[in-house]
């Protein structure tokens, strides 16, 4: 008599980064609303995701089961609670020091200098956290010292990016970076980028500071680079994908 066999388990498709494509794909269809819209069509939702509307469809549908989107008795679909759980989880686990200080390790071995984060604190900023660079001579500011906004680089770059009016803070906001020497202390100068979180708010800006006999105008300009990469990829890391509301500014940084 002959054996049955037992069909092989095919394996799930995966994209060229090595993911699971339908992974991939409901994930894609999920970050397709903006922060401000409460539901989507199909042809909307497709469109955006990049995909036929039968994928949608199945995907949105599959999504549905546990919780992750709803249909609307129009027809169109939003965001499920299960979503709403997610979010309040990471938000619980999340901690800024355990994200931010792998960026500001990282920046102390690319240029050699003390790398900080800075978030507003009313009409201050605080120093959250900060690595100290490996060179004798350096520039000191304690963990959770505040210091004026509007004087120095991560203190103006905070000011531009939360809106402060006048051709500064205009220029800050159209390079996303700023490079002060000697603006608070005669002796410091930084360079500082913003970082954005969820839905693109503004939490604070991560610089890099040393005495201004070794950091020349030309070196703070090479070290910028470093620093908008450093912050962009940290924004993107916390933001999550472009939306409507991400900075204009971050395009032509995008790491």
């Amino acid at each position: 008599m002959a054996t049955r066999k037992t069909p092989a388990t095919e394996p799930e498709p995966r994209d060229a980064s090595g993911g699971v494509t339908a992974v991939t794909r409901a994930l894609a269809l999920m970050e397709a609303f903006d922060l401000h819209e409460s539901s989507l069509t199909l042809a909307e939702l497709s469109r955006r995701a990049g995909m036929h509307k039968t994928t949608a469809l199945r995907l949105a549908r599959t999504l549905s089961l546990s919780g992750y989107m709803v249909q609307r008795e129009d027809g169109e679909w939003r965001l499920g609670p299960a979503t709403g759980w997610l979010g309040a989880r990471y938000q619980a686990g999340f901690d800024v020091n355990n994200v931010v200080e792998p960026t500001l390790r990282e920046l102390v071995r690319l240029t050699g200098e003390s790398a900080s984060f800075y978030a507003r604190e009313g009409d201050s900023r605080a120093c959250i956290a900060r690595v100290e660079g490996p060179q004798s001579v350096r520039h000191h500011v304690r963990i959770g010292e505040r210091l004026p906004l509007n004087k120095g680089a991560p203190g103006k770059v905070i000011l531009a990016f939360s809106g402060e009016k006048g051709k500064d803070y205009e220029a800050i906001r159209q390079r996303g970076f700023h490079i002060s020497m000697g603006e608070r202390e005669p002796e410091v100068s930084s360079v500082a980028a913003p970082i954005f979180s969820t839905g693109w708010r503004l939490l604070g800006s991560v610089a890099i500071s040393g005495p201004s006999a070794r950091l020349s105008a030309k070196k703070l300009e090479a070290h910028a680079k470093i620093v908008i990469n450093a912050a962009n990829q940290l924004s993107y890391g916390l933001a999550g994908s472009r939306s409507s509301n991400t900075p204009g500014v971050l395009s032509k940084w995008h790491p």
